[in-house]
């Protein structure tokens, strides 16, 4: 899966989630132990919204800026504000020139090829999470599933150490798992 149609099946793959989050389950609590199901969807229109900044130029210090606000609070729709998020940064990686060159993102500079990498692995992750807490369909698109796990895979030893996936892999599932078990295992969550 090219990552173009990786963004836009992980971008579906939220958006059909948070689409099913009833009024009533914003404090659900979530795979995500720090956050609740608002705070989790906050954390993805931050993260969107940061995407557009970085791939219109904003400098890290922008970004950085930029992240500590509530846009759940600030938001008469936050579905609505996702898509079209969501939709921006897609154009943007789309563009002819959107996958070239690097951004300064809050890590520091890195290739734009990397950076949606993060973007299509935050939205798969976070559908997943998002699914677990309200109940919904937590199986993920098995291309999209297979793109993550092997953009993962030169990190696989070193995740637990980035502290950025829980408590990383387990270690009790085998190498028969289907790979969306495996991956969400490598990533921190015990499905």
């Amino acid at each position: 899966m090219d990552p173009i149609a990786a963004l836009r099946q992980s971008i579906t793959e939220f958006e059909t989630r948070l689409r099913q989050v009833g009024p009533d389950q914003w404090d659900l609590p979530t795979p995500c132990v720090e956050w609740n199901v608002g705070e989790l969807v906050n954390h993805m229109l931050l993260g969107t919204r940061m995407s557009v900044q970085l791939l219109a130029g904003a400098s890290q210090q922008e970004a950085i800026a930029a992240l500590g606000e509530d846009m759940i609070a600030a938001s008469q729709d936050p579905f609505a504000d996702f898509e079209a998020l969501a939709r921006q940064m897609l154009a943007g990686f789309a563009a002819v020139d959107g996958l070239e060159g690097t951004v300064d993102h809050p890590m520091g500079q890195i290739p734009r090829t990397m950076f949606i990498g993060f973007r299509i692995m935050d939205n798969g992750t976070h559908a997943w999470d998002l699914a677990r807490a309200i109940g919904a369909d937590e199986t993920l698109d098995a291309d999209l599933v297979q793109r993550m796990w092997d953009d993962i895979q030169p990190m696989a030893a070193g995740l637990r150490e980035l502290g950025m996936f829980g408590s990383g892999g387990s270690g009790d599932v085998g190498d028969d798992a289907p790979l969306q078990t495996r991956f969400l295992d490598l990533v921190g969550r015990r499905p």
